[in-house]
């Protein structure tokens, strides 16, 4: 499902950046697809930790159906064991845990994030044990459809930037925020289309 600010979005960043205006045109606006509520988002991106994808669902589907319905609460309820045989390393039963445990006590509440700016809900999931501030912000992107977040920490967003703007050399991230600075409010769009642009051979 594309976001709603998408249209603004792209006009906003074809109108500033002639190497965005290319990739606008060149690429179609993206379907960010479902993963389900708030939790078990987090939790799949905790089970997708340094394993390959076909890892991932085939763990996913054994802790779906050890759970049941994969909700805080019945998570908490299961014990360790039974997670590791699901197919979990002790550290990541231990993530999963401590994921469930703060939804539930509602030290992590989502109907408070409509409220709350971008750092202030990163802040909250990056206390939670396994979640840092890369995959805090790709569920603000993906998740929580948030227009204005840039992950300088992500290598393939540095990877791209370093070859659109600055000749393939290396930029730091601070370099980083100042190519993007002209991209607010819609840097979550603009690192999009500067994904999709690995793909290409050069920006001409």
């Amino acid at each position: 499902m594309r976001p709603s600010y998408w249209p603004d979005a792209t006009a906003h960043l074809a109108k500033r950046d002639k190497v965005l205006r290319k990739l606008i045109r060149k690429f179609p606006d993206p379907e960010f697809v479902d993963r389900g509520d708030a939790f078990q988002t987090l939790a799949r991106a905790i089970v997708g930790q340094q394993i390959s994808v076909k890892a991932a669902q085939s763990i996913w589907g054994r802790f779906a159906a050890c759970v049941g319905k994969v909700t805080p609460a019945n998570v908490v309820a299961k014990e360790a064991p039974e997670l590791r045989a699901c197919g979990f390393s002790g550290q990541k039963v231990a993530y999963v845990k401590d994921l469930a445990q703060r939804f539930a006590d509602g030290e992590v509440k989502p109907r408070r994030w409509a409220r709350k700016d971008d750092e202030a809900i990163i802040e909250e999931l990056v206390a939670v044990k396994g979640i840092g501030r890369w995959t805090a912000e790709m569920f603000l992107i993906f998740n929580l459809k948030r227009p204005d977040v840039l992950p300088v920490d992500d290598l393939g967003l540095r990877r791209a930037m370093e070859r659109a703007y600055n000749g393939g050399d290396e930029l730091t991230r601070d370099e980083m925020r100042a190519i993007g600075a002209p991209w607010s409010p819609y840097r979550s769009c603009a690192t999009w289309y500067l994904w999709r642009s690995l793909d290409e051979v050069n920006f001409g």
